[in-house]
């Protein structure tokens, strides 16, 4: 398991729920470690033991805090970068959609060996879309759903997502665009914060 992944659900479950929290849950999934380094690679089966140690201690389900981190990792500002990575993706939520099946080749350009699922975007009639998550990181699509949310409030569009499921071995979310001008938007600058 990358590192990076690690990290963002401990950035997420100090700042979320607090250091206590946080300690509990590496002692309980016998992590041996508190604080993950990004840029390492840890035992495939650690990210499973810290969730499930997160859920047991905060009571929510698992694809509730997912779908959480997901929102987390692009609204926070301590993960800025990560909100401007995907606001790069165009100028309209429609354009950030179309943009999404890039994405784990993007990932790759910034940490060369961070491997994420393969995302597949099909349009449906009525303003409606499928992303279909496919790889080896099971609840990745609950992530991307809180991305999705996030992004979406972000670029001031109305949405529904619905988790579908699997699917004939991938999971899928539909969306559906309401109104893609429905509130203001966060400002973005493309220049803004290049030094």
């Amino acid at each position: 398991m990358h590192g990076l992944m690690l990290r963002a659900i401990q950035t997420f479950a100090q700042e979320t729920y607090g250091m206590p929290v946080w300690d509990r849950v590496t002692r309980r999934a016998a992590a041996g470690i508190a604080q993950f380094e990004a840029m390492l690679v840890y035992q495939d089966d650690l990210a499973d033991r810290i969730l499930d140690a997160l859920t047991a201690e905060v009571g929510s389900p698992r694809a509730t805090l997912l779908e959480d981190i997901g929102v987390y990792l692009v609204s926070a500002p301590r993960v800025e970068r990560l909100r401007r990575l995907m606001r790069f993706a165009g100028l309209s939520y429609e354009d950030f959609l179309h943009s999404l099946e890039d994405l784990p080749g993007r990932a790759r350009l910034a940490v060369a060996d961070l491997v994420l699922p393969r995302l597949e975007l099909r349009s449906l009639a009525g303003a409606r879309y499928i992303l279909s998550v496919e790889g080896t990181l099971a609840g990745f699509s609950y992530v991307m759903t809180g991305v999705l949310r996030a992004m979406a409030d972000d670029y001031g569009a109305l949405v529904t997502l619905d988790h579908r499921g699997l699917r004939q071995g991938r999971e899928e979310i539909e969306i559906t665009l309401v109104d893609l001008s429905f509130a203001r938007g966060r400002s973005f600058e493309l220049g803004a914060g290049a030094a």
